[in-house]
């Protein structure tokens, strides 16, 4: 059961992510979950830590790309600025939305890298959608409403999880 939940690689944050890393990895894209992974879900402008990784993403030719359990609205409020498409209501842990954006990106699973703060939305699409993963620390402490809820569940799987896997800890590469 575990292995749903498993992902690749465990970042203190998405802004550690290099071009290098990813390049020696294959990976030509990165799908990204948006609040508290992109964004602290209470900051819809991001940072000028961010604008600086989308920069950096951007020079070496690696898209970034939302995907988004959250509206349209919501997420184009944050994607339009940063001039990043995006796929919303992606229905996660369900694989729709990450086969949408591999779809659109036309490239392979193995060129692609989810990056999220939840085991059981972003690491179980992930899983489910042949795409390697990243789980990242929440940007920030506290979470909507309905995150809440997945967060209670999330820490017995996770618990599971770091118990099966005592390698997997907390990183600033994915090298």
């Amino acid at each position: 059961m575990t292995e749903s939940f498993t992902p690749t690689w465990m970042l203190d944050a998405i802004y550690h992510l290099t071009p290098e890393q990813l390049n020696a990895q294959g990976i030509k894209a990165v799908l990204t979950d948006l609040d508290n992974t992109l964004i602290a879900w209470n900051n819809p402008d991001g940072t000028p830590e961010l604008h600086d990784w989308l920069d950096e993403m951007r020079a070496a030719g690696i898209t970034v790309m939302i995907v988004s359990n959250n509206s349209a609205d919501r997420v184009e409020r944050v994607a339009k600025p940063l001039d990043l498409p995006f796929v919303s209501r992606a229905l996660k842990p369900n694989a729709k939305g990450l086969k949408e954006a591999q779809h659109a990106l036309d490239l392979e699973p193995n060129e692609l890298v989810m990056v999220g703060d939840q085991l059981l939305t972003d690491v179980w699409a992930s899983n489910r959608a042949g795409i390697r993963s990243i789980l990242v620390k929440p940007l920030i402490e506290t979470d909507q409403w309905n995150t809440k809820i997945n967060r209670f569940f999330e820490k017995g799987v996770k618990k599971r999880v770091m118990k099966k896997h005592p390698d997997m800890t907390w990183r600033t590469s994915i090298d």
